[in-house]
């Protein structure tokens, strides 16, 4: 079924197909659309369900099928208005019957780039004369400005956390108005379940620049409420931590693109007092603690991906201690653990690239070391050596490969 024949049918039926949210808003931007999201108005769920007996109820609380189309699978929502009768997000009643419009649909969105609409099967661009903007979308995207559609903004305070996600995504300012009604969400976001304030923090982190998801959040009185690891970085004393990890966040992002290795960035400045790194031991490594136990403390409240776990807690304990080490048993047993560790080569360099700090050679040259290492094998213990003792004997020729490799860079 393509999408005309989809929009011809409903019309038929008397009511009215639209292509809504994001895909018309980057089809206005020039840029490639992702997949359409639908939503039709003006007919029942019952004749829905007999002009499409195919299409598949996923939405609980409302109409949202799953209808096959142009070649794929594609959401159709039914236009419905919101009444704000409760706490969050499941404090709304609900109301979608034909009557509904889509004007009422759009209305409840929240923001002006979000809430526009296309006839389905038109064959007009977005943008001409078939764009359905009430509330002045189209204008927003041109000035680059991220704007509440309406007063249904702080509806849901999750919406704060967007808004400040699309400012990271596009690239766009918030207006001042925009900021003051996210500052209102305060208080419902401390009761958000933290699954979807985690969903926020991944598509901020997946943006070119995560910190302007932060710093939204940090204007508009919130970071505190969502991410209360990152409140104390700002004004702690300790000359503008807070702006440090935004930047080394940013270069993260300019090196890396897998989330997790953002993350982990994240993870070493949170929690701790940052100790230069002239620090004695004994401070460096009340330092490593306070972080770890930040970091076990965010993973309690809001389960962190393992991955990202797993990778904070190596950056966290290694990633600093990696600059320090020269001497080849240190190198070797670094890159043994660094080896069964998620992070890799690349995700270690990365933090440790975020911070401005040179790579040691053996990051650099990690292969080369890796190689040499790596023909040091099980088979080659000579015979009679058992437990502990086979373990020795490895390790020793491991650092007599790493002590090779370091000479021939030394001296090549």
């Amino acid at each position: 079924m393509t999408e005309l024949d989809f929009a011809e049918r409903i019309e038929r039926a008397g009511g009215r197909a639209y292509v809504v949210g994001g895909w018309v808003r980057d089809a206005i931007r020039g840029m490639p659309p992702h997949d359409k999201d639908y939503l039709v108005a003006g007919v029942s769920e019952a004749a829905f369900e007999s002009l499409f007996p195919g299409a598949r109820r996923v939405g609980r609380h409302f109409p949202v099928y799953r209808l096959r189309m142009e070649g794929g699978y594609r959401e159709v929502a039914f236009a419905r208005r919101e009444v704000k009768t409760g706490v969050g997000y499941r404090g709304f009643s609900v109301k979608y019957d034909s009557s509904v419009t889509i004007r009422d649909d759009l209305e409840r969105r929240d923001t002006t780039i979000n809430s526009m609409a296309v006839p389905a099967g038109s064959e007009s661009a977005p943008g001409l004369e078939h764009l359905i903007d009430p509330f002045g979308g189209a204008r927003d995207v041109e000035r680059r400005i991220i704007r509440a559609t309406s007063g249904h903004f702080t509806d849901d305070p999750v919406r704060a956390l967007r808004a400040a996600r699309q400012s990271a995504q596009l690239g766009f300012s918030i207006e001042p108005g925009t900021i003051e009604m996210m500052s209102e969400c305060l208080d419902e976001l401390r009761y958000e379940p933290p699954e979807r304030i985690m969903n926020e923090l991944r598509l901020a982190l997946d943006t070119v620049r995560p910190s302007v998801f932060f710093r939204a959040l940090l204007e508009s009185d919130l970071l505190e409420a969502a991410f209360p690891w990152l409140y104390p970085l700002d004004g702690d004393g300790a000359g503008d931590t807070f702006d440090r990890s935004m930047l080394a966040l940013d270069r993260a992002a300019g090196i890396s693109d897998r989330p997790e290795i953002r993350f982990a960035v994240l993870a070493c400045s949170i929690g701790g007092e940052n100790y230069p790194r002239t620090a004695s031991p004994e401070y460096r490594m009340m330092e490593i603690f306070s972080r770890l136990e930040a970091l076990v403390d965010w993973n309690s409240r809001m389960t962190l991906p393992g991955l990202w776990m797993k990778c904070a807690e190596f950056a966290v304990k290694e990633g600093a201690k990696a600059l320090e080490i020269s001497r080849p048993g240190e190198i070797a047993d670094f890159l043994a653990r660094l080896e069964r560790n998620p992070i890799g080569v690349d995700g270690i360099a990365a933090v440790i690239l975020s911070g401005a700090q040179e790579l040691p050679p053996f990051l650099r040259d990690a292969d080369e070391y890796y190689s040499a290492m790596r023909g040091v094998s099980g088979h080659s213990i000579p015979e009679g050596l058992a437990g502990p003792e086979r373990s020795k004997w490895l390790r020793a020729r491991r650092i007599e490969s790493v002590t090779r490799v370091s000479r021939q860079k030394t001296n090549p």
